[in-house]
């Protein structure tokens, strides 16, 4: 996130980081990403790390708890650590850049009851954004990272993730409630708005996704371990190195998962095909592509009806609301 977090103790941060045998002597806060929060460590003799909490309360909107939601977070950071034992990992000459673990072997340590700390080496490089449209190079270096991912064993840690929407439930109770003012703050009764004018449109998403995740399922295809989120703005790039961050969405899924986010044409679908051997599926692409935008618009809703207030972080939440709504009519059309 862009802004400071006021409901973190960075003193408390400093603590944390004990559990790691870091000693902090500075944390800078770091306004990167959207949905957890990030600071840079240094220690006393100039070593870095990258240092993120996150919000499980505020990141995990799917109704299952904090503890949950914190249980699937260690296991999507087991999974990367896991990978980088294996030699995938980015100082053996891979492409994973996993969680660092604490003295004790752990991933993830509790910060307070809702927040979780996660750290990670300190890496030079240029970071994408989740905007940016890579070419055709830069798209098949990183179909040959997922490649390579795609057919490495799934560490035991792995969750399976099956082609579901967990956003489904809220979304079906957030169309009826644009009968009603919304209160939240300023952007609460534009969100209400445009959601109850484009309310068919998200009801023909929802049927579209119903139809082809029933098609997955039937196919039945064997699953693959899934990074879940690579984008351009998860991609580190060193020179011809690409490395891949925020393994937070990990876990088991048809490989189409990741490759939605990838692929742009039959030529990249056919080097995929050409380094696994496996064809990918349009209608499992067409599924996670139409996800995405379902949980996306669910994550904005969620924000725009609670409490907020008007800053960088609601400006381009704003922003992301009105593009999801024009991709889910572009998807439908």
């Amino acid at each position: 996130m862009r802004h400071r977090p006021d409901g973190i103790d960075e003193s408390g941060l400093c603590r944390a980081l004990a559990a790691w045998n870091i000693e902090a002597t500075a944390l800078s806060h770091v306004p990167l990403g959207f949905g957890d929060h990030h600071w840079t460590a240094e220690g006393a003799g100039g070593e870095r790390w990258f240092v993120t909490v996150s919000d499980l309360a505020a990141k995990y909107h799917c109704g299952i708890g904090v503890a949950a939601a914190r249980d699937g977070l260690r296991r999507a950071m087991d999974t990367a650590a896991a990978l980088a034992d294996a030699g995938l990992g980015h100082a053996d000459g891979g492409f994973v850049v996993a969680p660092l673990r604490t003295v004790r072997g752990e991933t993830l340590r509790d910060l307070d009851a809702r927040h979780a700390v996660a750290v990670f080496p300190w890496l030079e490089g240029a970071a994408g954004s989740f905007g940016d449209e890579p070419g055709p190079a830069e798209r098949a270096a990183v179909l040959g990272l997922l490649a390579a991912l795609h057919r490495s064993a799934p560490p035991a840690a792995a969750r399976t993730l099956p082609p579901a929407l967990s956003a489904r439930d809220r979304l079906e109770r957030a169309l009826p409630a644009t009968a009603e003012p919304w209160h939240g703050g300023p952007c609460s009764e534009p969100a209400r708005a445009l959601l109850a004018e484009h309310a068919p449109v998200v009801r023909r998403s929802l049927d579209a996704f119903d139809r082809l995740a029933a098609g997955v399922r039937d196919r039945a295809a064997t699953p693959v371990l899934t990074h879940g989120e690579p984008h351009p703005g998860n991609l580190l790039r060193q020179g011809d190195r690409r490395l891949l961050l925020d393994w937070d969405t990990a876990g088991l899924a048809v490989p189409e998962r990741d490759l939605w986010l990838v692929a742009r044409d039959g030529t990249d679908l056919g080097l995929y095909e050409e380094l696994t051997g496996r064809r990918p599926d349009p209608g499992a692409l067409a599924l996670y592509r139409l996800r995405w935008s379902l949980e996306d618009l669910d994550d904005f809703l969620v924000r725009f009806r609670s409490p907020h207030t008007a800053e960088p972080d609601t400006e381009e939440a704003w922003q992301g609301f009105t593009d999801t709504v024009k991709d889910l009519s572009a998807q439908g059309s």
